[in-house]
């Protein structure tokens, strides 16, 4: 069966099948099921339109198809009735500020909407924090003697429903063709190079402008094919870092050690570096100094292989506690592993594998983990033992070869 798309106040838009023979022409009003009663709206979209957008909108219902039907075409009545109540919407609102004022709530009212048939009266609101507002539902059936609904939205959403015009001179884009409201970081509008004043990039609803999406993908690509900026290259003319891009002219502005810039195209700068963008050898000597000042004895270790050293004692302790886990499996290990006699009483340990060396500890720490290895290495020994000859001599301690 067909299906069309209804637009309802504040740019709400539904899905109805129509079971009609004849098709609503669009802009037609016509009256649609809603929640426990009747609703009257105007056609967006019929056929084929409506079939696209019904897979690719947000508010589209996907292949199930929506569940709702149309009824019929509004009449002459139906839609006196219709403007009558849109009239009554503010003076709604009105009243809903007033309840809300009373009940001193931190929440105000955007805009109020009398469904067609007046059994529901919906409200929206934006409100900063969760909002208790039980005690305003009770006043506002008990004033308008009819089912009320609260609905809290953002200040992006409340901007599409009360619509307007941007600073472009136009229709809001939430409000008038755009499908869907995307996140926008300031991130995209770094991207692009442009002003981070809060009131260039911003737009009504204090929020950063939808349109700064529209092109990021172009700059993202673009950038893609340029140096990074602050990056030092070997052309021609030596060593030069790059200064700025211009991705529009694609032009490159380089600088040389010297202090001397110049503007070079993009395909010349490719020719220059052999078709990319390597960065310079360094200076002999420059990877030894840079070492030196950050507190490393190895110029080809970097900060990570700094941290790595420095938790290689964790890494022994974390060792010995996941061997404590699993006494059995030890065990075994240790009886396939090359064995050597103890010195006392016979009991078999096996070979422990070199610790990996770790940053200096002082005296009282390194005394007080050979303490505590030993009497992991003590735990270990007995419960092989008892394994291996039912449980002998229990009273042994560590073995004095155990690994320390």
């Amino acid at each position: 069966m067909p299906i069309i798309e209804v637009e309802f106040k504040g740019n709400r838009r539904e899905f109805y099948v129509w079971e009609s023979d004849e098709i609503p022409r669009q802009n037609d009003p016509v009256i649609v099921e809603a929640d426990r009663g009747e609703d009257l709206g105007h056609v967006r979209s019929t056929g084929d339109a409506a079939l696209h957008r019904n897979q690719g909108t947000p508010h589209g219902t996907g292949e199930a198809g929506p569940q709702k039907k149309a009824r019929r075409l509004a009449s002459d009545a139906d839609v006196r009735k219709f403007d009558d109540l849109r009239t009554q919407d503010e003076q709604a609102r009105r009243k809903a500020m007033e309840r809300v004022k009373a009940n001193a709530l931190m929440m105000k009212i955007s805009d109020a909407e009398w469904q067609w048939d007046r059994k529901k009266l919906t409200f929206y609101f934006t409100a900063e924090k969760r909002v208790d507002f039980r005690t305003l539902v009770r006043d506002l059936a008990a004033a308008f003697r009819t089912r009320i609904e609260l609905k809290q939205i953002g200040v992006r959403d409340e901007a599409k429903r009360l619509d307007g015009i941007g600073r472009c001179g136009r229709q809001y884009c939430s409000a008038s063709w755009l499908p869907e409201l995307r996140p926008v970081s300031l991130g995209v509008a770094k991207d692009q190079r442009l002003s981070l004043n809060p009131t260039q990039i911003s737009g009504a609803c204090g929020r950063l402008m939808c349109s700064l999406r529209y092109e990021h993908e172009y700059y993202v690509q673009a950038r893609k094919r340029f140096p990074k900026e602050g990056k030092i290259l070997s052309t021609k003319a030596g060593e030069e870092k790059v200064v700025s891009n211009d991705i529009f002219r694609e032009r490159v502005t380089l600088r040389s050690a010297e202090g001397e810039a110049r503007t070079i195209a993009l395909a010349e700068l490719l020719a220059e570096t052999g078709g990319g963008f390597a960065p310079a050898s360094p200076r002999p000597g420059t990877a030894q100094r840079d070492a030196a000042a950050a507190g490393r004895d190895d110029p080809d270790d970097g900060p990570a292989d700094d941290a790595d050293d420095a938790d290689d004692a964790d890494d022994a302790d974390d060792a010995d506690d996941a061997d404590d886990t699993n006494d059995a499996a030890v065990a075994d290990v240790s009886e396939s592993s090359d064995e050597q006699p103890a010195a006392d009483d016979g009991v078999t340990v096996g070979t422990a594998p070199a610790p990996r060396p770790g940053p200096p500890q002082p005296p009282g720490q390194q005394g007080e983990k050979r303490r505590r290895r030993g009497r992991r290495g003590g735990r270990r020994n007995r419960g092989r033992r008892g394994g291996g000859n039912g449980g002998g001599d229990r009273g042994s301690g560590a073995a004095p070869g155990s690994p320390s």
